[in-house]
């Protein structure tokens, strides 16, 4: 049985990391084995819960991902090559080692490590912590931008690789990748598809933490229609530090009434989503009891654990490709057809969609995007451009 995953993720400074710990804290206090970890490479988490990685509390256990250790053990292989050809081009070898760090190592690691606790079997449900929006979204979409690449380079890199391998040896003096390099990138692309897979499927749903407040809103929207571009389920949306309507000075009644306004606008936008609602706390919530207390006020009544019923983004039929871009307007949206893919732009994220056989020998006789869903028509016929 596959665990709940739950992906935190928003804007930075919205408390997304307080909203994961807390309904980490609540699972645990429900019974439900529960893995907290984080993507992001601050780090914040176990100074959220105030403890130490590990068993911090009955059920609930924080992992902290050590980037050293698991980058040798999944990229090892490549990052060993890299350092011999540096070396043999005259870098020494502090220097390789400073330009064989990966951007954005810790992140990849993170994932594939997420993948590792999915398969354990031991957990009900994991919690993910992300970093704030934009890496979010980079990170998201590598699994697939990665297969597109490598569906394509891999095979020719192979073939390149045997037939000049022994040029550039005896030529240029400078290794060529071997079959166990080769076969580190074929683990590595088939790793990250996995977690891909894991994190587009039924089991798992991502929960998007904001802030009422205006610029915090307009991003809150814009991620989930990139979110849903790249295949991604939201579930539900948090609103946190709300503050209360009754009782209030002048001040606090001016923030309340224009966070008010802010709240119906989101209920709009996000519709049929639900909102939970985080009360603007005296004190910041540090410690498993305070984030227990968080977490049963932000969920109230409902179970933030069952299983969703947001259907997949992406669907395909016989004639027609149906992809849900909620919050999108036309002129956010690009369409282009290119071979037997489809590239649909939403604002500044693209996807590359690999159309099944069955729809890549048709051409596209209309395409339309109403409600925030986009419908692609195909009909029987030689290919042609969108």
């Amino acid at each position: 049985m596959s665990p709940r995953v739950l992906l935190f993720t928003g804007k930075g400074g919205v408390g997304k990391t307080t909203a994961a710990a807390a309904t980490a804290t609540l699972a645990a206090r429900r019974g439900l084995k529960t893995l907290i970890v984080s993507t992001d490479t601050a780090h914040s988490l176990a100074d959220a819960l105030d403890v130490e990685p590990g068993e911090v509390a009955p059920g609930l256990h924080l992992h902290q991902v050590d980037t050293q250790k698991s980058l040798e053990r999944h990229w090892g292989d490549l990052q060993q090559y890299a350092r011999g050809v540096l070396g043999e081009l005259g870098l020494d070898e502090i220097t390789s080692e400073e330009i064989t760090v990966l951007p954005g190592a810790e992140e990849i690691i993170a994932l594939l490590e997420l993948r590792e606790h999915a398969r354990e079997g031991r957990w009900d449900v994991i919690v993910v912590d992300c970093a704030p929006t934009a890496e979010t979204l980079r990170l998201l979409a590598l699994p697939e931008a990665l297969d597109w690449h490598v569906g394509r380079l891999l095979p020719v890199g192979r073939r390149i690789v045997r037939l000049v391998s022994p040029f550039v040896r005896s030529v240029a003096h400078v290794s060529t990748p071997g079959e166990e390099v080769m076969s580190a990138g074929e683990r590595l692309h088939r790793g990250l598809m996995e977690v891909r897979e894991l994190l587009t499927g039924d089991h798992a749903s991502v929960r998007l933490v904001l802030t009422p407040e205006s610029v915090v809103l307009a991003e809150a929207r814009r991620t989930l229609t990139s979110l849903s571009l790249y295949g991604y389920r939201v579930d539900a949306v948090i609103a946190n530090r709300v503050f209360p309507s009754g009782g209030a000075d002048e001040w606090r009644a001016q923030w309340a009434a224009a966070q008010s306004r802010l709240l119906a606008e989101a209920e709009q936008s996000f519709a049929p989503l639900p909102i939970h609602v985080v009360p603007y706390l005296p004190a910041e919530p540090v410690g498993k009891e305070a984030l227990a207390s968080v977490g049963e006020a932000m969920y109230g009544e409902s179970d933030p654990f069952a299983a969703h019923d947001v259907e997949p983004p992406l669907r395909l039929s016989a004639d027609e490709l149906v992809l849900a871009l909620p919050g999108a307007g036309r002129a956010d949206v690009d369409l282009a057809r290119k071979g037997d893919e489809l590239i649909v732009t939403a604002g500044p994220y693209r996807r590359i969609l690999a159309l099944p056989a069955a729809l890549a020998r048709r051409k596209i006789t209309g395409a339309a995007l109403r409600d925030g869903v986009l419908r692609v028509v195909f009909s029987p016929g030689s290919e042609s451009g969108a």
